[in-house]
């Protein structure tokens, strides 16, 4: 096999691997771009993989192909209203922002796995017949060598979640909302004094997290598990958690994070049929980002400095 063949195979599922990561990870770049850190995207995930075969389950027969995509529209819906928990405990009640992320990601799980017990009577969901299928992107799909390894064979949603962080990187940095988020990110107060209401940009910045995570959630199960169970999502939320923090809240830079952790997922899917990498046990390639993580946070990849006023509640009047 030469490296162009093991490339044409790497790539397509490195990136249909990542798009849940991506997705996911911008909407930890929302959250905690606003201020608030949001350990809950495991959760809302969770509650969107959920969502997002159940509903497929229901109306595959009434709304045949578009079923999918509907389903995506459920799951973002449902992790958004979920998220909201998150932010009334943590921005209007001014909660420890960790220890809400966390009874979020607990609630999630159990919340999901009873309804499914109740609903299928066992514990996992059945599985769906109706699924994105692999595509080739129009014209680009035709370019020689490039067109093969990166446009051919692909899901439609991998290209979504890459543009999407280009729109999200547009909106964070060129918009007036951006600028907004952003300073009650890092200094709520004088955000304040200059008119920004800080309660209602931390709740759009939640809430966007929650729509996020909630279509990374359903992509994930409606295109890699294809169903639903207490192990469809499993550390995925985490990992997207990371990419935010390696590619240093940025939204182009946790795209990147979220592809690498992505090309080292499809690694260890496919490791075994790429020759160079069949020997090497598939374990390692399963930690290499984690240990990458470390090495960025610990300063060995640059710095990675949080927004100013994350994890800090904000008091109107106090400084």
């Amino acid at each position: 096999m030469s490296i162009l063949q093991a490339l044409e195979i790497i790539i397509p599922t490195a990136l249909f691997v990542a798009a849940p990561l991506i997705f996911t990870a911008l909407g930890g770049v929302f959250s905690e771009r606003s201020g608030v850190v949001n350990i809950g995207l495991e959760g809302l995930m969770i509650i969107g993989a959920f969502v997002g075969i159940v509903f497929n389950l229901n109306f595959a027969d009434v709304f045949g192909n578009l079923t999918p995509w509907l389903s995506i529209v459920a799951a973002m819906i449902a992790a958004a209203l979920f998220a909201l928990l998150h932010a009334v405990a943590s921005i209007t009640f001014k909660a420890d922002q960790v220890v809400s992320g966390v009874a979020i990601n607990f609630l999630a799980l159990g919340l999901s796995l009873f309804l499914v017990k109740n609903i299928y009577e066992k514990g996992q969901t059945d599985r769906i017949t109706i699924s994105f299928n692999k595509m080739d992107v129009p014209f680009l799909s035709d370019i020689p060598i490039i067109g093969d390894i990166f446009f051919s064979g692909g899901y439609i949603t991998s290209y979504i979640a890459i543009l999407f962080a280009v729109i999200v990187w547009y909106v964070i940095y060129k918009t007036p909302f951006g600028l907004r988020l952003r300073a009650v990110g890092e200094h709520p107060m004088a955000a304040d004094t200059m008119g920004i209401n800080v309660t209602r940009m931390r709740y759009i910045g939640v809430l966007l997290s929650g729509a996020f995570a909630g279509i990374g959630g359903a992509v994930y199960a409606t295109i890699i598990a294809r169903d639903f169970s207490h192990a469809t999502i499993s550390g995925q939320g985490f990992m997207a958690l990371a990419a935010v923090i390696f590619g240093k809240w940025h939204p182009l830079g946790a795209m990147g994070a979220a592809l690498f952790f992505g090309l080292a997922q499809g690694l260890s899917i496919i490791g075994g049929t790429i020759p160079f990498l069949k020997d090497i046990p598939t374990v390692y390639l399963l930690i290499l980002p984690y240990v990458l993580t470390i090495l960025a946070l610990t300063g060995f990849i640059g710095r990675a400095d949080a927004p100013k006023a994350l994890g800090t509640p904000y008091e109107k009047g106090k400084r």
